[in-house]
């Protein structure tokens, strides 16, 4: 029986690895998939991991049926046995309600791998109906970490270095391993490198806490850089300075 399996985690938690990793799982056994993505950070068509991990996909966008597409590539007589759908959170939910006939009147496997919530911490809609329609919702297990050290349950958004929890949902950027410096492959410069007036947007996983506190790494630098004190316990928050 084919299925519609969601997985989710927060970013940097390895959910486009494991896209290409099952991919490669099931084409070794003689299966046929299809890959999928939309809005991937290394650009159009492209499935990318920060491993540095990378392969061609077909491109998302509003006016995508996957009803559609199947049935154009099985009546070419290509095979079509399972989907992989990265970035699966930017999916409206009429495509994910497409997904769900895929599986149920084609038993074709649909393979799903997203965000669940926003820099705002709400859901975003297409992981919402994921979770209202998926036979199998899974936690990636590959925990990604706050600054401090805990784990990361929150994703935050970062323009010119400053926390935002306002304005658009949808804003492509990248997590950057330390402040002000991003992970090879970003394509947004720095404002010192650019000529452009656009901030630059980025973002960073964070505890709770910290999410709740809007204290990113940039922000816990700047404050040990002034040998200021953070505003609760820093040895209960396990902060890399702390010695």
């Amino acid at each position: 029986m084919a299925e519609l399996i969601f997985f989710s985690g927060t970013m940097d938690c390895g959910k486009s690895t494991l896209a290409l990793q099952m991919d490669y799982n099931h084409r070794a056994r003689g299966r046929g998939g299809v890959r999928f993505s939309r809005n991937d950070r290394a650009g159009v068509s492209v499935i990318s991991s920060r491993l540095g991990l990378q392969t061609d996909a077909v491109e998302v966008n509003d006016t995508t049926d996957f009803w559609d597409e199947v049935v154009r590539r099985r009546t070419t007589g290509l095979k079509v046995d399972y989907l992989i759908c990265d970035e699966a959170q930017f999916y409206s939910p009429a495509q994910v309600e497409q997904l769900a006939r895929v599986v149920d009147e084609m038993d074709v496997d649909v393979f799903a791998f997203g965000i669940t919530s926003d820099f705002r911490t709400r859901l975003f809609p297409g992981s919402q109906r994921f979770v209202e329609l998926a036979d199998k919702i899974q936690v990636l297990q590959v925990e990604a970490l706050c600054w401090c050290g805990r784990r990361a349950t929150h994703n935050a958004r970062t323009v010119d270095g400053i926390m935002v929890v306002e304005g658009e949902q949808v804003v492509v950027g990248d997590v950057a391993r330390e402040a002000g410096q991003a992970e090879p492959g970003q394509a947004e410069a720095t404002p010192e490198q650019s000529d452009s007036p656009q901030p630059v947007v980025g973002y960073e996983t964070l505890c709770r806490r910290h999410y709740m506190r809007r204290v990113t790494a940039h922000g816990a630098n700047l404050m040990a850089s002034r040998d200021q004190l953070l505003p609760f316990d820093v040895d209960a928050c396990l902060w890399h300075g702390a010695g």
